[in-house]
């Protein structure tokens, strides 16, 4: 049996979960998403509690299926009660980030700034060196976050680049004489 998927889903207050035939609506203080429920899978809310059952656990993609369904729900729970936030660190000399309405503005070396659109849902602060993401879907925040890290990722020789915040990034030993 699935580890995760027979976990149940805390709802805390002021979160809104809803079943239908085929989705799951969470609605919060800072958004209402949906998450799809799988075929042989049904959820029932319990007070303030959602469980998951499955039909068949012998079947391996329904199985699989079963904690996915769950692990949506925890985060969409997650995501509109409190959250999600990615922190990326600008090492190197010269590198700037700022935010200019809804586009965040890149200096990273280049001969050219880099200007990256912010998506809908998705707030980007700049404190110093350091770009804040943040927003109520964890899938975009992580996307976003990986988007801007791809345009200059860390370098094995000096580190310089776009990591994320706690990255370890193993250098390599130079050249020798």
């Amino acid at each position: 049996m699935s580890r995760i998927g027979k976990q149940p889903v805390l709802i805390p207050a002021g979160v809104e979960v809803k079943v239908n035939a085929s989705s799951i609506t969470v609605k919060g203080a800072k958004a209402s998403m949906d998450s799809p429920l799988f075929a042989g899978i049904t959820a029932s809310v319990d007070g303030n509690s959602v469980q998951f059952e499955c039909s068949d656990l012998g079947n391996k993609k329904m199985k699989s299926n079963f904690g996915l369904a769950r692990s949506l729900v925890a985060n969409n729970v997650t995501g509109v009660s409190q959250g999600f936030v990615k922190t990326l660190e600008l090492r190197g000399v010269g590198y700037r980030a700022k935010v200019e309405g809804k586009n965040l503005d890149l200096s990273l070396g280049y001969s050219h700034p880099v200007l990256y659109p912010i998506p809908d849902g998705i707030e980007a602060k700049v404190e110093k060196s350091e770009i804040i993401i943040s927003g109520f879907d964890k899938q975009k925040v992580g996307q976003v976050a990986a988007e801007i890290r791809a345009f200059r990722p860390p370098e094995p020789y000096k580190g310089k680049g776009v990591r994320y915040a706690g990255e370890h990034v193993v250098m390599k030993e130079g050249k020798r004489a």
